[in-house]
């Protein structure tokens, strides 16, 4: 029986409201979605920037004998505890290198303890009475001052708040990732090139493929097991260092690596491969001076997106214990490190009130480096895809 032109039309306004709350559904979905994100980036913003400014206060210093030995006697006694003990004790290795120093009372700004920096951001800070009033003199003298935190970026861990910094773990991230780079890109490269270009479409390369696909969803810890396991009790390879975390990470980012690389190759037309084969090119003359070359950005797209991902990596890095304190910068690659996203965990765990902000500002400086890292695919893939 012919439906009538009213049927219809009920038809047609049922499905149009269940398109309409679709959209909604869906509009609704990427604002909540825009709006956890906005809030998680402010809430960054506003505990991590004070961590870029940083206490100093101007007293005088009395290099004095006992300083040398005593370096608390070169500070004035209403001063003591407000200057950094990381200051104190560095006092004598001065006057060791810089005997000019010695019977001299110069006045310096010297960087202040934690607790006077919480109270000049505004903060809940340790100081008693007494010491708000000596701060609040140093204020209006304009002795007491909130400077640009150049030990943030310059010092590695420290158990004191106001000497704590990211420069060793920094370098540390620097050396993991390059061995992550030497170890997996070739050979993920590699092996894409032979699962796509030369391996026989049997049953052992569709297994193969498909320990490959499962291997790039499994939990990252399990990648940490794998190394402690191999590099560090099979192989041998120094604990903490940046040798086993970065072996470690390749295995992780190497099913990324032959993933992403795998489609780069197949994105190439076949008619490449057969104009190469039609002017007498070996398979493999085709692959390295004709297939690879044009390959290249979708897989420089995809390594580089598999780093990013490696560098924000913690739980494979706790198992082979780089969640170590690490205070100097590592020289080489089997020297203890520490890597960026370690770092900011252990700083989450300190009681003192400095490290959140000291945390979250860590978290702002992995952020732009990883929004840096995938800038650079982008821009990569932008400018050097083929169009086919």
């Amino acid at each position: 029986m012919a439906q009538s032109l009213d049927d219809i039309s009920r038809q047609l306004k049922k499905r149009h409201r269940k398109s309409a709350r679709m959209k909604w559904l869906s509009m609704s979905a990427l604002i909540l979605a825009a709006a956890f994100l906005f809030l998680f980036l402010a809430d960054m913003v506003v505990k991590g920037l004070p961590a870029f400014q940083q206490a100093y206060i101007e007293i005088e210093v009395d290099y004095n004998e006992r300083a040398a030995d005593l370096p608390l006697a070169a500070i004035e006694a209403d001063y003591r505890e407000l200057v950094s003990r990381g200051y104190v004790r560095v006092i004598p290795k001065r006057m060791s290198e810089d005997e000019s120093l010695a019977g001299t009372s110069p006045t310096e700004w010297v960087l202040a303890d934690d607790a006077v920096d919480q109270y000049l951001k505004g903060r809940k800070s340790r100081l008693n009475d007494s010491e708000i009033e000596v701060v609040d003199r140093l204020v209006e003298e304009g002795r007491a001052e909130l400077r640009f935190n150049t030990v943030f970026f310059t010092r590695g861990d420290s158990k004191l708040p106001e000497m704590a910094g990211l420069a060793s773990a920094a370098v540390g991230s620097v050396l993991v990732l390059l061995v992550t780079l030497a170890f997996a890109f070739p050979v993920g490269v590699m092996t894409a090139i032979y699962l796509e270009e030369f391996a026989p479409d049997n049953r052992l390369t569709r297994i193969i493929e498909t320990n490959i696909n499962n291997l790039a969803a499994i939990p990252s810890i399990l990648f940490g097991l794998l190394g402690l396991a191999i590099f560090i009790n099979f192989f041998g390879a120094p604990r903490s260092s940046a040798l086993a975390g970065g072996l470690t990470l390749g295995l992780m980012t190497l099913p990324i690596i032959i993933i992403s690389s795998r489609a780069a190759l197949r994105a190439v037309p076949d008619t490449i491969r057969q104009a190469a084969f039609g002017v007498g090119a070996t398979r493999w003359q085709t692959v390295r001076d004709h297939v690879l070359p044009l390959s290249m950005p979708g897989i420089f797209t995809g390594s580089i997106i598999g780093l990013a991902q490696a560098l924000g990596e913690t739980a494979p890095l706790i198992i082979i214990g780089m969640i170590a304190y690490i205070p100097d910068a590592p020289t080489g690659i089997t020297d203890a490190a520490t890597v960026l996203p370690a770092q900011i965990f252990t700083w989450a765990g300190e009681p003192e009130a400095a490290y959140v902000e000291r945390t979250a500002a860590g978290i702002l400086v992995l952020l732009s480096v990883l929004i840096a890292l995938n800038a650079t695919a982008v821009y990569l893939r932008k400018k050097f895809e083929h169009k086919w």
